[in-house]
């Protein structure tokens, strides 16, 4: 996704935008005929009962529903104005742009620092960076989710000893070194105590604007 493509998306005010978006597993269809516009850094909360394809449709917007070899999909995503089916995009670049947070919290089996820097690197931007340039990057994200002052004596330590709330915090710091426009959540408090279910939607509140979530 370019930067005029980005910026074009930012002028019309539009985020993510759908038009007759099916999908199918199989011979299911579960997405009928989807026209949906969401606005660019705002929290949009998707309403509905369980099976009724609200993880569907957030996994199609990140693209991860394309592993299966037996899902079908028709219509159009753009996201900040780009089809993301287009046949100049590039998946790994729809992902740096859309970043997901599960419903169980996925830290690696890695330490905390490596957690955070994990799609920086991948990204091919950790080659580029020094160390002191990763030392930043890591204190930026864990500050924007509210966990800097809490780990920040520990970034050695395996992420898998947090609480799960802290967990999740991590999870969502993992998306941000790579300047995400879309953080899409898929029941992200749901594994979560109530204590913990408000830690993480008050932390939501506090991204909104920065990204569209």
């Amino acid at each position: 996704m370019n930067a005029e493509v980005a910026k074009s998306g930012a002028d019309n005010g539009l985020a993510i935008s759908t038009r007759k978006l099916n999908l199918w597993y199989g011979t299911f269809q579960a997405l009928f005929d989807i026209d949906l516009d969401i606005k660019e850094g705002m929290i949009t909360s998707m309403i509905g009962p369980s099976g009724c394809g609200k993880s569907t449709f957030l996994r199609t917007v990140n693209r991860i529903n394309e592993r299966l070899d037996y899902v079908r999909i028709s219509g159009a995503i753009d996201v900040m104005g780009e089809n993301i089916f287009g046949p100049d995009v590039e998946l790994l670049q729809v992902r740096k742009q859309v970043g997901m947070v599960f419903q169980r919290p996925n830290p690696l089996p890695l330490s905390i620092r490596d957690n955070v820097l994990f799609g920086h690197n991948i990204h091919g931007e950790g080659s580029q960076s020094d160390d002191a340039s990763k030392d930043e990057i890591v204190e930026n994200a864990l500050k924007q989710v509210l966990l800097w002052d809490k780990v920040k004596d520990k970034l050695g330590q395996k992420a898998t000893a947090l609480s799960l709330e802290e967990q999740q915090k991590l999870c969502i710091a993992r998306l941000l070194p790579v300047k995400p426009k879309v953080l899409l959540m898929d029941e992200p408090c749901s594994a979560l105590d109530p204590k913990g279910t408000e830690a993480v939607e008050e932390l939501l509140w506090d991204l909104r604007g920065k990204y569209t979530i």
